[in-house]
């Protein structure tokens, strides 16, 4: 995937910075002026306009709505403002690839690059299991009509000589879900897709979007007059400035009335967790693989059948902390504010989850109302959470707080599938059909964990900090408290 410095995503973010402002500003009076501000680069008026094209269906994402949903080319982004601010409720999670973005990158293929030096060895030909590789003009040649993409060449190749070129989306889904339409455009299968954003996240056009939920939930908070619940996963913490108490006070600022910890959700699935391994592993099954990933989840039931009768049957934090925020307010909007988009997949399915926000569209909402996290003041959580619930957003997070429990009860032997890849999948399918040494096995889709989202804002190594030391402060969790 793209390093998370580049200006793909730069220019998302500043997408949604520009359509929350609006929001906020004039309740999209003028909205149609955003396209044109969100990038200006060319003094070209045909490019321009294909550029302001291209930043439409952009603003139209942020407004909740798919490439796919415009029919008519003169239905102004200003029209499309007014029907989401009338809309009752989200379509379902979706996404897309933005046509005319798309660069319609040549199909994955090794070139042979000025580095090869026509060497004695040939290894590149000797091990080409198809024999397409010849030597012309002193310098190897791929004969693409024979290669069959195996990279052997590019593996032997002594001096690196050979370039493996990608297709940057197809290469970085781990279930083959996009590929090449009749004019190399790329399209997603939504049967296969898992939800994961690795492909938005690897586009260096922008050209892959979302459908978003965020002004659904500025209009909820600003004009709905109901109670609305920020249900906040633990990836947040170290995404912005300030404490985690500066957080609740700044999330309370943008409206929300009450905020709870998803952690505490977290403590009720790790216990209910080691109560089904515990009585799984008393049934003589092998294995039971735990997991609060929903990308994971939909990756098992649609592309990994060998392995879903050893996924665990426990729900996500989301799952119990909503349960917790709608016993509690019945009748409010819970909003869960997380790390990645596989979530809002998961909510269609949660009668008690109403919106999924990512980090970075709440970072938008903070930026539209000039709302500095590590200057508001500090308010606290509704409720507490566990150190074990805290960690669950870091690999190996989730399958040590469920061992944790089952010390000195039952033998735990955890494995992490530490970022969920084509290699990874088939590992799990070997492992379904012949065993493994371990009986436990957590599979995180994004390497690193939670932290790794494609909703996050934060580096990687950053938050990882930021999350142990929250770990750090909160109070072990026991099996009965």
């Amino acid at each position: 995937m793209l390093t998370p410095k580049n200006n793909a995503a730069f220019t998302r973010s500043t997408v949604l910075d520009k359509v929350a402002a609006s929001f906020i500003k004039d309740r999209f009076a003028g909205i149609n002026d955003v396209i044109a501000e969100i990038n200006p680069c060319s003094s070209c008026t045909k490019h321009m306009q294909f550029i302001n094209d291209i930043n439409k269906f952009r603003c139209m994402a942020a407004l909740g709505f798919c490439p796919e949903d415009e029919t008519d080319s003169s239905k102004s982004l200003h029209d499309y403002a007014m029907e989401a601010l009338k809309r009752e409720k989200p379509g379902k999670s979706k996404i897309s690839v933005i046509n005319i973005a798309c660069a319609a990158c040549k199909r994955q293929q090794y070139v042979v690059t000025d580095q090869c030096r026509c060497c004695l060895a040939q290894p590149c030909r000797l091990n080409c299991p198809k024999e397409a590789i010849d030597i012309v003009d002193e310098r190897a040649k791929i004969d693409t009509d024979k290669c069959v993409n195996c990279g052997r060449c590019h593996d032997v190749c002594p001096y690196g000589a050979i370039l493996k070129a990608i297709v940057p989306c197809e290469d970085a889904c781990p279930v083959g879900a996009i590929t090449k339409d009749e004019h190399g455009k790329e399209h997603i299968d939504p049967d296969k897709c898992i939800s994961c954003g690795k492909c938005l996240n690897s586009c260096p056009f922008d050209a892959i979007v979302e459908r978003s939920e965020m002004i659904d939930v500025m209009n909820k908070i600003h004009n709905s007059g109901q109670k609305v619940v920020a249900m906040v996963a633990p990836a947040i913490v170290g995404q912005y400035g300030g404490s985690v108490n500066n957080l609740v006070g700044a999330l309370k600022k943008i409206g929300f009335d009450e905020v709870f910890e998803v952690a505490v959700g977290a403590d009720i699935t790790t216990r209910k967790e080691a109560a089904e391994f515990v009585e799984r592993m008393k049934e003589g099954q092998k294995l039971m693989t735990t997991s609060c990933c929903s990308a994971y989840y939909y990756a098992a039931k649609k592309h990994i059948p060998e392995i879903e009768p050893f996924v665990s049957g426990t729900k996500s934090p989301m799952y119990y902390t909503a349960e917790l925020v709608k016993k509690q307010y019945p009748d409010c909007i819970a909003v869960f504010l997380g790390p990645c988009l596989a979530k809002r997949v998961e909510a269609e399915d949660d009668p008690n989850v109403d919106y999924v926000l990512t980090f970075e569209e709440v970072n938008a909402m903070f930026n539209a109302q000039d709302i500095k996290v590590e200057e508001c003041e500090p308010q606290e959580f509704t409720l507490v959470s566990s150190a074990q619930g805290r960690r669950f957003p870091l690999t190996g997070g989730v399958a040590g707080a469920v061992a944790s429990l089952l010390e000195g009860k039952i033998e735990v032997r955890a494995e992490n599938i530490d970022g969920l890849t084509r290699d990874s999948i088939k590992l799990m399918k070997r492992y379904a059909a012949k065993g493994c040494e371990c009986n436990m096995l957590e599979v995180m889709c994004c390497e690193g964990g939670c932290i790794s989202g494609m909703g996050c804002v934060a580096l990687p190594k950053k938050a990882a900090r930021a999350v142990e030391a929250y770990v750090a402060q909160g109070q072990k969790l026991k099996d009965q408290d």
